[in-house]
């Protein structure tokens, strides 16, 4: 059949024509006013076209177009709103620097919207604010990603309780997308190879404020259909289908960009879905400038960020050898090196031929900069792949840590966000950077922040009895089942969310454990609580649908579904109502299995206060005047214990402290302690939890630094790069040959504080200057347990002469520390091109 297509968009009066400018823009998705103008359109079509402002447009009658734009009170609403948006678009940032060179953002999903599905979870809702922050501070960086047909999955639950999923369809033309074409109008296009055959994609643009999202999409007519399908669905289909979309993201990404004329100078991989990148990046230098590989990785490496957010191996995208040399066999030629060379790159043990390739490490192997998504993230991070630096101590291992954050005006309420921007200033809004604005919470009085917080409860009891009555119409159930809906939840009850993937280690039924002890709480006339669940185990992950069925079934068997309930889908929207409209926030993973985790950061910024396991950022958040930790930060290898202590543990928590506080009222009807400690969670929060803070972090750590490196390693035809290559090269061939043939100092078997200890080392140095490298005094205390120094200090030494073959390096440091004490010395690379001189297998010890 030959079918001509064309695109048909809304006839919009002039009055109203900045509404399309204003919904291909994903600015309105934290700005409520904005929405509103499309709510005030029709409020029925607006639910009929899930929340999508452009599909809003195409189905509201021109009837009702025309009459809205001889409204004045409307047109005065939608000049306030446009106004705004032009005056963002155009003001100050806190980044004021040259956009010429770009930071590349690349991430699986994107998590910034209900109209634009193509997010799973807490990893789409991340790289989304990433995005929205980044527009609101200026930064030079532009977001990769797919564009899914049918995004992730929908979740519906059977009469048993069982998870189903389904995969509707996304219609791009009436979605915040828009396809980039070349100046004849014909869809800009790269091709990536595919085990010997050539994919296509088109690339489709969002606009994010200030910033722009970038999206590949392989479902074209030219491309063969396994190929239309590599973009069909996040997180979908076998290995293969898997590793032609990280393929897709990272080498495509990177053409995609050359082919807008967009440098990536930077590259920040979120999570090694992208890893690839550091190959393609490797093969343009090599075939621009005539380099070898060790020559352009030299070069790319001080300009590629890596953040994992996975604190479990078997999390980490592993690709059997099979499979990789099927798509990457060729790729030896490309890049001059030989198969065990390149599978190297995947490897921690470089030449073990039974170990998978693994994108983790290629990340790690590519990127200078590497970090975990909390403090505690960060520790686990160094222990898993401490093996990629062998005989560095586990404190200087080179992954560092930034710890997540959310935006602030997505997630905090509209009601909310009027009452602050009413008493935090215009600043709140203008000057997103400036976090100390946060201490003008105890301004609020007491009244006017939990008459905000009670309406919220209101609207999400009003929202999950409407989930719940169209989810038991679909499943047929009886008018009387129906109507019972309406008793579910109350907005005046203690109200408890746990809302996320339902995965075992989450223990989304740690509550269970005694139901007796459960039936109690949610029973109680007096004080009762009320439990809210959401959350979508993956398709294949059975023990996670159990889960969900575990807790359909308790409530149906202990006649408690009016305070239990299961809300189905998780999304966006919902994600809003319960993080708004909870009064405790539950998290209860398995200590240290949680990266960091957003939602409670979400929440808190609402006034929600968490109750948690010390893990993830709650771990370096928690103090006891903004939340509960269930536990001390145990960590168990028996697991049954753990859920036995640990669940435990939360029922104390809400018979001793939540549950009386939440009820304790004064004779005017507030809970005074409760809004104490919600004023000071929203305060500390808002301060350090912020995507504000967390981009700028990024920002100081490795953005800026990364932008410099390259510049500098680029200038005068990438000589400054080649000279590291050359001397990375030199030092293998000569590290073997170092020797630390004599150490002497003055220290005598006691010594007093604030003792001189001068230490003399003699070094051969064979084919090495002394310029070449760092010779350093390692010194601290001395362990009882491990004979290892803790808490070590390094100290750089000086040549001073030579004796013999030796070069003789020198250094005096103070005695500060009482207690056993101990030194050595050890050789690292030195070089000013190097970002850190912690190279694999380039450390020498005495």
């Amino acid at each position: 059949m030959n079918i001509a297509t064309y695109t048909v968009k809304p006839k919009l009066p002039n009055s109203l024509k900045p509404l399309e400018e204003i919904a291909r823009n994903l600015w309105l998705s934290w700005n409520f006013d904005a929405v509103q103008l499309f709510i005030r359109l029709d409020y029925d079509v607006w639910l009929k076209s899930q929340q999508s402002p452009i599909r809003t447009l195409g189905m509201v009658s021109q009837e009702r177009l025309a009459e809205v734009a001889k409204d004045d009170s409307y047109l005065a609403a939608l000049n306030e709103v446009y106004g705004r948006f032009l005056k963002y678009k155009k003001g100050e940032t806190w980044y004021r620097g040259s956009k010429k060179d770009v930071v590349a953002y690349f991430s699986m999903e994107y998590g910034m919207d209900v109209s634009l599905p193509i997010y799973s979870g807490g990893l789409g809702m991340l790289s989304g604010d990433h995005m929205k922050t980044s527009s609101d501070m200026g930064l030079p960086l532009v977001g990769i990603g797919l564009l899914y047909r049918q995004g992730y999955f929908k979740q519906y639950l059977n009469a048993d309780g069982f998870q189903q999923e389904t995969y509707p369809e996304n219609d791009w033309y009436n979605m915040p997308v828009e396809r980039k074409n070349d100046k004849n109008g014909d869809p800009i296009k790269i091709s990536v190879d595919m085990a010997g055959r050539v994919a296509l994609a088109q690339i489709w643009e969002v606009k994010v404020g200030r910033s722009f999202l970038y999206l590949l999409d392989t479902n074209i007519e030219e491309n063969a259909q396994d190929f239309r399908n590599i973009t069909s669905s996040l997180y979908g289909g076998d290995k293969e289908t898997r590793i032609q979309q990280e393929i897709l993201l990272g080498i495509g990404g990177i053409r995609a960009l050359r082919a807008l004329g967009i440098n990536p100078a930077a590259t920040h991989m979120n999570e090694g879905h992208a890893a690839f990148l550091g190959l393609e990046r490797a093969r343009e230098i090599m075939q621009e400038k005539h380099f070898s590989f060790d020559e352009a990785h030299e070069v790319v490496w001080p300009t590629n960020i890596f953040t994992t957010h996975t604190p479990v191996p078997a999390g980490n995208e592993r690709f059997d050898v099979g499979l990789i040399e099927k798509y990457f066999r060729s790729w030896t030629q490309i890049l001059g090196i030989s198969w065990k060379d390149f599978l190297g790159l995947g490897r921690e043990r470089v030449y073990d031929d039974h170990e998978s390739f693994c994108m983790t490490v290629l990340a790690l192997k590519f990127a200078a900069y590497a970090n975990g998504v909390s403090k505690l993230h960060g520790e686990v991070s160094r222990q898993m792949w401490k093996g990629l630096w062998p005989n560095l101590p586990l404190g200087e291992v080179p992954i560092d840590h930034v710890t997540n954050g959310v935006h602030p005006r997505t997630w905090v309420s509209n009601n909310m966000v009027d009452l602050l921007d009413r008493y935090f200033g215009p600043h709140f809004n203008d000057e997103p950077t400036e976090l100390s604005i946060w201490d003008r919470m105890d301004r609020i009085s007491d009244e006017e922040l939990w008459r905000t917080h009670e309406r919220r409860r209101e609207r999400l009891v009003a929202f999950a009895r409407d989930r719940i009555r169209q989810n038991l119409k679909r499943n047929g159930a009886v008018e009387r089942r129906i109507q019972k809906a309406e008793d579910a939840l109350s907005p005046y009850v203690l109200t408890l969310a746990f809302a996320r993937r339902f995965a075992t280690y989450k223990r989304g039924n740690l509550l269970l454990r005694d139901p007796d002890r459960l039936l109690r709480l949610l029973k109680d006339n007096d004080r009762p609580i009320q439990l809210i669940f959401a959350g979508k185990a993956h398709p294949m992950d059975m023990p996670g649908k159990e889960l969900i069925k575990e807790l359909v079934h308790f409530a149906e068997h202990h006649d408690v579904e009016s305070r239990i309930i299961f809300l189905e889908n998780y999304d966006m929207t919902m994600s809003h109502y319960l993080t708004a409209g909870a009064d405790v926030w539950l998290n209860t993973p398995r200590r240290p299995l949680e990266a960091s985790g957003t939602s409670g950061m979400k929440a808190a910024m609402n006034g929600v206060l968490n109750c948690s396991i010390l893990d993830g950022w709650w771990d370096e958040a928690y103090n006891p005047e903004v939340g509960w930790a269930i536990g001390r930060g145990e960590e168990y290898e028996d697991t049954k214990l753990q859920d036995e202590v640990e669940s435990k543990a939360l029922y104390d928590l809400l018979e001793r402290e939540i549950i009386p506080m939440f009820y304790q009222r004064g004779r005017d009807g507030l809970p005074r302690e409760w809004i104490k400690m919600m004023k000071t969670c929203m305060k500390e929060i808002g301060h350090s939890m912020s995507s504000h803070r967390m981009l700028m972090d990024y920002s100081n750590k490795f953005y800026f630094p990364a932008l410099k490196n390259y510049r500098r390693l680029s200038k005068d035809d990438y000589a400054e790069g080649k000279s590291l290559a050359a001397y990375i090269n030199k030092l293998h061939q000569a590290w073997e040959t170092l020797k630390i043939s004599k150490i002497e100092s003055n220290s005598k078997p006691v010594m007093q504080r604030g003792d001189s200890l001068t230490v003399t080392a003699h070094i051969e140095l064979g084919a090495l200057q002394p310029d070449e490298v760092l010779v350093e005094l390692y010194h601290g205390t001395v362990s009882n347990q491990s004979n290892d120094i803790t808490n070590a200090r390094r100290s750089e030494m000086r040549p001073i002469g030579n004796e013999g073959n030796s070069h003789v390096y020198q250094v005096r440091v103070e005695c500060s520390d009482t207690g056993q004490q101990g030194h050595t010395v050890r050789i690292l690379p030195k070089h000013e091109a190097l970002v850190h001189p912690y190279r694999s297998g380039l450390i020498k010890w005495a």
